[in-house]
């Protein structure tokens, strides 16, 4: 297990911080001029508190990796852009199967390659995958350096792991390579 080092505490720390002002509505306070110094002064110490004993659990990668702009809008644009529209196919493709009983369903599990190597990433991306309905993510493994996703599939189309990988995965995994190293 890694060692928590200053800059890992800081990150972590500076997170719970604001996760702390959202969640004790002392962000509000603080744009009005109003704001609460004992609760802000608590936030500050339970934060540093939780971010000692956490950091060395959160933090796998560069510490300060997503404090970087950029990979907020990548970010954004993931959302809003890919992972929304591959949320709406897919939804429209279940209701469609649900709806007409003659669309094929021939539920099954697919072992999909997967080409991320950060872990945030291959997590990321396992979430979007089952997220979408018609699709779950039951296991990651890696095979010779290769990792693997088995996804459970409503409807096989293919046995042939990259053929089903582009299939499922869309431009899912390629709209988080852009946020994760």
């Amino acid at each position: 297990m890694k060692k928590a080092t200053f800059p890992d505490i800081l990150s972590t720390a500076i997170l719970l911080y604001c996760f702390w002002l959202l969640i004790t509505g002392q962000l509000v306070s603080l744009c009005k001029g109003d704001p609460n110094v004992q609760v802000l002064i608590y936030g500050v110490v339970i934060s540093l508190g939780v971010a000692v004993f956490s950091s060395r659990f959160f933090i796998h990668e560069s510490p300060f990796y997503l404090y970087n702009p950029v990979k907020w809008v990548m970010m954004l644009v993931y959302v809003v852009c890919v992972f929304c529209i591959e949320l709406i196919k897919a939804n429209l493709d279940v209701a469609f199967r649900a709806l007409n009983p003659a669309l094929p369903v021939h539920p099954g599990i697919v072992k999909v390659p997967v080409d991320l190597k950060s872990e945030y990433g291959q997590s990321m991306l396992a979430n979007s995958i089952t997220l979408t309905p018609g699709t779950i993510t039951m296991d990651i493994a890696e095979e010779n350096g290769q990792t693997y996703y088995y996804i459970h599939w409503i409807n096989v189309t293919t046995q042939d792991h990259k053929a089903a990988g582009d299939a499922i995965k869309g431009r899912l995994e390629k709209g988080v390579g852009r946020i994760w190293k």
